[in-house]
């Protein structure tokens, strides 16, 4: 069933357009000749709407990442998962809101399921600090993961993040810690692990529940070291070249699978995630069952090795025979 109406972006306009002339023909449809003219409209609004989607930019698609009806965390709990149940708290500090940490049943598979969380409203938003973890939220999210290892239950993470929450507050309660103890554990515990990029995927935020055995994107997401805003701000001294960056980033779900960095993605609905959020709960719940079937039939062993050389090799892009001969014989005189 279609999403109900949605803000649109700025380069969607040619579409609002064609639906405001749909829906002015509506007022009218019961006669023959505007019925065919709505069936009309109606095929050229999805090969439009096809057609913009397919030619989207790097700066774009971050646009379609943060639109503010993307689907989060909760709503794939609420309509992937069965009978979740929350937990809390991270045993030293707090409870952080903006990391969603719980059991859920999948079909016969029991999980435990973890996400950031970004808040629908103002008041949401600012108790979920826009979706920026503090370090609780990550010693929240991986005493989770250990528990779900300790009973050898699959753990399935969605990433909606732009980064780590950067106050002071944040700072002195050691979020760069965090975050790398999460990396760690994350490394070597003993049960599978799915990642998922729904949103945003912002650095040191998003790789801190992002060390899995198989890393999926949504096909508009964003995962990157840093925000495009950030880049521009460093590199261009100014963030009105933010579309420069995101360009140069390379950080879209195409490049990154390119790249390995990613193995899947997963198609959207036309127009994105936030035009029908139950197409695309029910495209993450066919991906997580096929990967959960295949997953839980390994080697714990196998899984664990495999997902530590994986991400020890990410950032190797050449290794000629003359690189590692030098590398070699540089090895042999020290």
């Amino acid at each position: 069933m279609a999403e109900q109406q949605v803000t649109r972006l700025s380069f969607e306009r040619p579409i609002a357009e064609m639906e405001a002339r749909l829906d002015a023909l509506r007022k009218d449809a019961d006669q023959p000749e505007i019925r065919d003219e709505i069936q009309r409209l109606k095929l050229g609004l999805a090969e439009l709407t096809r057609k913009v989607y397919a030619n989207l930019s790097a700066w774009q698609i971050v646009e379609v990442a943060r639109h503010q009806s993307r689907p989060q965390t909760v709503d794939y709990i609420d309509l992937v998962f069965d009978e979740f149940v929350e937990l809390h708290g991270d045993k030293t500090f707090g409870d952080d809101p903006t990391i969603k940490t719980g059991w859920a049943k999948l079909d016969e598979y029991k999980v435990m399921v973890v996400g950031h969380e970004k808040g629908r409203d103002l008041a949401e938003r600012q108790l979920c600090h826009f979706g920026c973890a503090h370090p609780e939220g990550y010693r929240k999210a991986i005493a989770k993961m250990k528990l779900a290892a300790k009973f050898g239950t699959p753990i399935v993470c969605f990433i909606d993040t732009p980064g780590a929450y950067p106050g002071i507050e944040s700072e002195e309660r050691g979020v760069a810690q965090a975050i790398a103890e999460s990396m760690f554990e994350m490394s070597t515990l003993r049960t599978p692990i799915i990642c998922v990029v729904i949103g945003e995927g912002g650095s040191g935020g998003a790789i801190g529940i992002g060390v899995g055995d198989r890393i999926a994107m949504l096909e508009f997401s964003y995962y990157s070291v840093i925000s495009p805003e950030g880049c521009a701000g460093i590199l261009w001294k100014s963030e009105k070249y933010k579309d420069k960056a995101a360009e140069a980033l390379k950080f879209t779900s195409k490049d990154l699978l390119r790249f390995g960095v990613i193995d899947d993605i997963i198609e959207e609905p036309l127009g994105g995630a936030h035009r029908d959020r139950r197409l695309m709960a029910l495209n993450i719940k066919k991906y997580l069952r096929a990967q959960l079937r295949e997953l839980v039939k390994r080697p714990v062993d196998e899984l664990v090795e495999e997902r530590y050389r994986r991400f020890r090799s990410f950032g190797v892009f050449e290794n000629d025979a003359a690189t590692q001969a030098a590398t070699e014989a540089s090895a042999s005189e020290s």
